[in-house]
């Protein structure tokens, strides 16, 4: 009954909110509450009614937020209260009836919030059997594939009972898995060997050197790590060049240090910053909103490496030298790896820091927002998928914790620890996958750099805080200005120090902490607590959650009355925080890591480099750490008392102390920045013994101008040619003019033959510009538009005079018959012989007409890697069936080539969506491109590294045509890959009404706004296809 009195008031407080407004906003209030009690069901989202608590009203030109309780008040009972609560209060309502207005309406609304109620319900529901379906597809992708590869049963058998299996796979080590140091897993003869390797960290503020860690969430631990892993791989021998490609910022909020293009390293040799233009040049753009910039930065990372690989290979006998192997490091940096690999044929490495499934599980949790709410403000499904994107092309993820693996990555469609054992087995014994691929987990803990710490951090006895700061300071040094900092906050500084040092993240459980120490009695008087939470000016300058964080941290310290007893000083500057470490440590004091989840854990680390034993969560990777370390406990996040047991544990026995500060440094090497290199390259060199070399991969040269050119309409020319022609005077002397006439004729007619070798006309080369003709437009039955032929002779027309330094390249996904066919009827008279290349079957064949139609080799051998090939065919017909049928009429095989199998589909049918025949897929290993074209009539299953857009960037860089110089016309819609040819370094021209028939493919992928920039300057709009209005659309660009 006590609930019910609660949700009697809530009510009643609903009817009274807004008394004291005047007519006409109550009245406005009244069909606000109105029409959220009707029911829409928009206004709930995984269970959680969507209110808005803040109304904005306009107040001189301002927004400002108005807080309106009825809302409030309307979300607390949806949310709050079960609806058999709900129900009892209707019926209570009912039976005590009178004909008063309040009580007519209390009776209408508590019905209404009953409803709303039952369908929060419902929702809920249906999340649960959406996860349930979930589940049961992967165990299906699971036991298919079991049942594929169970001709190896008693071959695995053998292998798990080996124990070097066990060893490197088995996922219950008592220790972190790494290889020992003193092995030469890196041997003496690799310092003959000149590396180039590319690290990405695409977002926060990168720099070499007074990294402002904690400025803002993109700024934290992951751009300490990478700029000490750039450094550290570097130094190592055989390493020549480590470049650590991320944004630039020139943006005035900002230092102008991240506006510069290259930034060299101190004290790493061969290590450099190379900053990618990429988004709106004077903005610091959050990582939540570069999505839509990513093909850019792909565009502006790719023209560097191939520059510096040109340039390394100036020293190397001409021939390019290609990265050893790209890293990406989160989400976005791991989807740029992916794109390069699959463009340049190179190995990729990624890790994930942190997870965009995990992430969106612990949110959910919390309740705090629904899951329309968390994809709006965290672009989670975007990311998930650019994670979903790494693990396809990853040779190798690098992760710091065997939990990482277990209970993160293993969320992800395209990771199934099971199956990928399996399949390494079978590698091992030269087994057949049979298409199927897994990417290998490998646990290497982030290095750290120990140049900082002195020996007498090493040393057992290194005196007492008041020997340093006592008013006996002869000969003493001075005290590091922090020092002073944060001992202001203290009425007795001597004190053990518990220290803690994160971000202001309601993650970093800052709170909790601040309540155990507060509420244990003890604690407060032995020791004092330090909160080094990043940097502030003014708590409310700072975002939503550092500033609750802060305002609930002066709460509890006022709550507690802990005035002299916690510090939390406003700044600090990264080079004094081994200060700090030194400061706890001189006070015999104690590290803490009370995080919800923990991925690693670095500070753990520095830490115990300082001698101070820790503390630390027990979700992630602090359990190997401690393990490793052995220097201190673990403990629950939400228990306040397990937490301040263990930090009095450890500050009052000071045999245990010295004992967790002594293991601490002892095996602190094992996190050495030399030990994570050489485990790194260790295992980055097994990978590239599985993946193909880059030499398919041909950069053309540039070639000069051909003489058939350069000599045409030359009448009157002198050339001073030092050679011996045999042509001479009556009088026996040489006539050196009819001599050079005949060498011009020899040379012309050299370059007018007719072989095949010598077309030079079509030599791409020689190209300034690049027209690609990527309009999908067809009929209503999905055969190519009459008016395709007349769109590309237009756009090869508006070309002109200047069509010798105009590529023209069609970029479809018809296949080549189907090209032939199309160009054949029509009466354009356009040919064959006029394009460079001829893309085909959504970007799986090239083919060059001034080769004979040649297909490219290289290319098909390119994008051969990971293409499951025949044992995709009978697979996709599986998993496309509808539920409920027992088969698959609806799709069938109608044309098929080595790299490319088109599915016809029945007018009419119903079909899967794009992105969930991809995940099945994922689910049993196999990796592949799906495209959904002619008015979605036909399905393409192509290779993974082939597509329409990946097809350009390969040009580009074997043609030596910078990105820059490409246009791409399409239509106002497509296939279900039309989006990805929008962004990027190339410019667009969207040709209006010249696709009639098509938008049915939208429907079979996924709804995404971040994938193309909508406010690019790079895309122009023709009005129509005829002559004049491209010509108008290129003189956006200053072409025409």
């Amino acid at each position: 009954m006590g609930q019910n009195e609660w949700l009697n008031g809530y009510l009643e407080a609903i009817l009274d909110a807004g008394k004291a407004k005047d007519k006409a906003d109550n009245k406005t209030l009244k069909n606000s509450i109105r029409k959220k009690l009707d029911g829409d069901e928009d206004d709930i989202v995984d269970g959680k009614l969507k209110f808005q608590t803040m109304e904005v009203v306009s107040k001189d030109k301002q927004d400002v937020k108005i807080f309106s309780p009825t809302k409030y008040f309307v979300e607390e009972v949806v949310n709050g209260f079960d609806e058999a609560d709900l129900h009892r209060t209707w019926i209570k309502v009912i039976a005590t009836r009178n004909y008063r207005l309040r009580n007519n309406r209390l009776e209408n609304m508590c019905w209404r919030i009953w409803h709303l109620a039952r369908k929060k319900k419902q929702i809920a529901l249906d999340a649960a059997q959406k996860l349930v379906k979930w589940k049961i597809e992967r165990e299906q992708g699971r036991s298919i594939a079991a049942e594929d590869l169970s001709e190896l049963s008693e071959g695995e058998k053998e292998i798990k009972g080996d124990s070097s299996y066990q060893t490197d796979s088995s996922h219950t080590h008592t220790h972190i898995s790494r290889i020992n140091s003193d092995a030469q897993i890196w041997s003496d003869d690799n310092t003959s060997r000149q590396l180039y390797i590319v690290l990405i960290s695409l977002h926060g503020l990168v720099r070499g050197e007074n990294m402002e860690l904690g400025r803002d969430s993109d700024t934290g631990g992951q751009v300490k790590y990478i700029v000490e892993l750039a450094r550290a791989l570097a130094n190592t021998e055989g390493v020549h060049r480590v470049d650590l490609l991320t944004r630039q910022i020139t943006s005035p909020e900002v230092d102008s240090t991240y506006g510069e293009p290259i930034e060299m390293l101190s004290g790493g040799s061969g290590a450099y910053i190379i900053r990618i233009p990429c988004g709106p040049p004077h903005s610091y753009v959050p990582k939540e909103s570069l999505w839509p910039y990513i093909p850019e930065f792909v565009d502006g990372a790719l023209s560097h490496i191939v520059n510096m690989a040109r340039a390394l290979g100036d020293n190397n006998g001409g021939k390019p030298v290609w990265p050893y192997v790209i890293h990406g490091h989160y989400a976005d940096a791991g989807e740029v790896a992916a794109r390069l690999s699959s463009v340049l044929n190179v190995p990729t490495v990624i890790t994930g820091h942190s997870l965009g499934r995990n992430k969106l599980e612990q949110l959910l949790k919390q309740g705090r927002l629904s899951r329309a709410d968390i994809n709006t403000t965290y672009k989670i499904m975007r990311r998930i998928e650019a994670e979903e994107l790494g693990l396809d092309t990853a040779e190798m993820v690098v992760t710091s914790t065997r939990q990482e693996i277990d209970e993160q990555w293993g969320l992800y469609d395209g990771f199934d620890i099971q199956l990928e054992r399996k399949l390494r087995i079978r590698r091992r014994r030269g087994v057949s996958c049979l298409g199927r691929y897994m990417p290998r987990m490998v646990v290497i803990p982030p290095g750290m750099d120990f140049s900082s710490v002195t020996a007498q951090e090493s040393s057992d006895a290194d005196g007492d805080l008041k020997s340093l700061i006592g008013t006996d300071r002869i000969h003493k040094s001075p005290m590091p200005p922090i020092w002073s900092e944060i001992m202001r906050f203290f009425s007795n500084p001597h004190k053990p120090m518990i220290l803690a040092l994160s971000r202001p993240d309601p993650k970093k459980n800052v709170t909790t902490l601040l309540k155990a120490f507060g509420e244990c009695q003890p604690l407060r008087e032995l020791a004092n607590l330090t909160l080094i939470l990043g940097n502030r000016d003014n708590i409310e300058d700072m975002s939503n959650s550092s500033s609750s964080v802060f305002t609930t941290v002066l709460k509890l310290i006022d709550k507690y009355d802990l005035y002299g007893s916690v510090a939390y000083p406003k700044h600090h500057k990264q080079p004094e925080v081994p200060e700090i470490y030194r400061l706890a440590a001189k006070t015999k004091g104690v590290f803490i890591n009370p995080a919800l989840v923990e991925p690693f854990g670095l500070t753990l680390i520095e830490a115990a480099a300082y001698g101070l034993p820790i503390v630390a969560t027990k979700n992630g990777g602090p359990v190997d750490i401690i393990k490793a370390l052995n220097n201190g406990l673990l403990v629950d996040p939400h228990d306040e008392k397990a937490i301040s047991d263990a930090l009095l544990k450890l500050v009052a026995d000071k045999n245990l102390w010295n004992d967790c500060r002594k293991n601490g440094l002892k095996n602190i090497h094992k996190f050495s920045w030399p030990e994570h290199c050489r485990n790194y390259l260790f295992h980055v060199e097994q990978c590239r013994n599985n993946h193909p070399t880059t030499s398919h991969l041909r950069v053309m040269p540039i070639p000069e101008e051909p003489l058939s050119e350069s000599l045409r309409g030359v009448e009157d020319i002198s050339f001073k040619f030092s050679v011996d022609v045999d042509v001479v005077k009556p009088n026996g002397e040489p006539d050196s003019a009819s001599g050079q006439q005949k060498i011009v004729d020899i040379l012309l007619a050299k370059a007018n033959h007719k072989g095949k070798s010598m077309n030079h006309n079509y030599c791409p080369g020689r190209r300034q510009w690049l027209y690609v003709i990527a309009v999908d437009s067809y009929s209503s039955e999905g055969s190519p538009a009459e008016a395709l032929p007349l769109i590309v002779k237009n756009i090869m027309q508006v070309a002109g005079s200047e069509s010798s330094q105009i590529g023209f390249v069609l970029l479809t996904g018809l296949s080549l018959l189907e090209t032939k066919e199309m160009l054949h009827r029509s009466n354009c008279q356009v040919k064959l012989e006029q394009f460079d290349a001829l893309i085909c079957s959504s970007g799986s064949e090239m083919f060059y007409p001034w080769k004979d139609l040649v297909a490219d080799e290289d290319y098909e051998s390119h994008i051969e890697y990971r293409w499951p090939g025949e044992n995709v065919k009978s697979m996709l017909l599986r998993i496309a069936k509808i539920e409920n049928k027992a088969e698959n009429d609806d799709m069938q095989l109608s044309q098929s080539s080595p790299r490319c199998y088109s599915y016809s589909i029945k007018p009419g049918a119903q079909t899967q969506k794009i992105d969930d025949l991809r995940q099945r897929l994922r689910m049993r290993g196999m990796r592949c491109n799906l495209v959904y074209t002619h008015v979605a009539s036909r399905l393409n299953v192509i290779p993974l590294f082939a597509s329409r857009a990946q097809a350009l960037r390969y040009l580009s860089v074997s043609w030596n045509i910078e990105l820059s110089k490409v246009i791409v016309f399409v239509g106002e819609r497509g296939d279900t890959d039309y989006e990805e040819l929008l962004g990027g370094l190339h410019k667009t021209v969207i040709l209006r009404d010249c696709v009639e028939y098509g938008g049915s493919e939208e429907g079979l992928k996924k709804e995404d706004d971040d994938i193309v920039a909508q406010d690019s300057s790079k895309i122009a709009v023709a009005e129509g296809f005829d002559v004049h209005c491209i010509s108008k659309a290129l003189g956006c660009f200053g072409i025409m």
